[in-house]
């Protein structure tokens, strides 16, 4: 009989590796300079910031980021944030795509970003391989899945999350046992009603949830996979490109595939609309996510800046970063990023303001003198319903507001679903209506 495996020993063998997704066109333009992990996130954090302490707050230690597109921040931020000492096996790693003697390609999906580095996660002695994405907003103590992992002997565990028709609609949606064996697995059902209707969780589950009988829950994948290490292998094995289109329903026919069911916050940051949603939710009195939790923090990169300073300011449900200037200016419901200098009058609302790099941008003038220029957003401008991304300049008497304009792109803006958003590094001269 095979010695029992306890879940601190699991724990310790296991490698985390999140997926850092593609161009992130849906995020754009805030991903148009970035890949999506590094989109700034609750004013002084970033997206990757999130799968990183959610190991870490659960004992995983040994990471790899996979990415593609735009690396160049996250490599920095990562670099910056998360240093070990020399004594022990800790690390996050990037890791860019890349020409090797099998392929020359770029990513063709999840499935194949982990495919073709699958030697470099083999080379340790893993067991168990947890696939993370890297645009998710989510607390989970990943101990408690690899606890269910154990006791269920499953060779692949899922993650899911009980959702309600509508959204389940864009979901990978499981049928599932009372056992929580996932017997069957749909990708995003869209408008087949009757296809909803047979993947309707059982009263029994229900019940276990603590959810009335007679309401209507889905088990939606949360993107997040525990494998074998040798169910990994075999269910590479092939030439299938993604996870939950391809590889997830080919391993349901083949092994024993467990769901765990997780009943936290838990949003899928991958539109403009559900980046802006997640981030406005912050500002509430009790947010439904919390990163006041002192028992599970949520790690980033030190900055070592000065407290924010604050002069003679109205600010209504609001977060401030670190080494802020604001001087007598009106934030309501809005979230303020680091190092953001807003001036005399200004006028801020349901917005969210990145912040910047650094206090003052240096350029040069035809006479080769370097001349300062202050990054800030100017006296008496108004700012309602919008994304100011990093590094941009507003002049004074600037007026940003989408409106009921339509998705359309301009000269200083992108309006998506109703934000309108400021691209990285924009200088919107004085008296601008954008």
């Amino acid at each position: 009989m095979p010695p029992v495996i306890t879940t601190s020993e699991a724990t310790r063998t296991t490698l985390a590796i999140i997926m850092g997704g593609g161009r992130g066109s849906r995020l754009h333009p805030l991903t148009h300079k970035r890949s999506k992990p590094a989109v700034p996130l609750a004013g002084k954090y970033r997206l990757v910031d999130i799968p990183i302490s959610n190991c870490l707050n659960s004992d995983i230690r040994q990471m790899y980021v996979l990415t593609q597109y735009n690396s160049e921040s996250l490599n920095r931020h990562v670099t910056g944030a998360y240093k070990f000492d020399h004594f022990g096996h800790n690390f996050v790693h990037i890791l860019a795509a890349q020409q090797t003697p099998t392929g020359d390609s770029w990513y063709q999906g999840t499935a194949d970003a982990v495919r073709q580095n699958l030697d470099y996660f083999l080379e340790g002695s893993f067991k168990y391989f947890l696939i993370l994405s890297g645009d998710q907003l989510y607390r989970m103590d990943f101990k408690t899945m690899i606890r269910d992992h154990l006791k269920n002997d499953a060779d692949l565990t899922i993650a899911t999350t009980p959702v309600r028709r509508e959204p389940a609609r864009s979901f990978g949606l499981m049928e599932t046992d009372e056992q929580f064996n996932i017997t069957r697995f749909v990708e995003k059902p869209e408008g087949n009603d009757k296809l909803l209707d047979e993947l309707k969780m059982p009263s029994a589950l229900l019940k276990q949830f603590g959810v009335s009988e007679d309401e209507e829950r889905f088990q939606a994948s949360m993107g997040i996979y525990l494998f074998n290490r040798q169910t990994l292998i075999d269910a590479l094995d092939n030439d299938f490109e993604d996870f939950g289109k391809d590889i997830i329903p080919n391993t349901i026919e083949k092994k024993k595939v467990f769901s765990h069911v997780f009943q936290g916050y838990w949003e899928d940051i991958g539109t403009i609309k559900s980046f802006y949603e997640a981030n406005i939710e912050l500002t509430k009195v009790v947010p439904s996510y919390n990163f006041f939790d002192a028992h599970n923090q949520i790690y980033t990169r030190a900055r070592f800046l000065p407290a924010s300073k604050i002069n003679n300011a109205h600010i209504q449900e609001a977060l401030i970063s670190d080494g802020c200037i604001i001087s007598n200016a009106t934030i309501q419901r809005s979230l303020i990023g680091v190092r953001s200098v807003i001036e005399t009058g200004c006028y801020i609302t349901d917005s969210v303001i990145m912040g910047s790099d650094y206090y003052n941008e240096q350029t040069v003038d035809g006479n080769g003198k370097t001349i300062e220029v202050p990054i800030r957003i100017g006296a008496n401008s108004r700012i309602h319903k919008a994304i100011i991304d990093k590094n941009a300049q507003i002049g004074n008497n600037v007026v940003i507001d989408p409106g009921n304009r339509e998705d359309q792109d301009t000269e200083y803006c992108c309006i998506r679903e109703g934000v309108i958003v400021i691209p990285k590094g924009t200088v919107i001269p004085d008296g601008t209506v954008v």
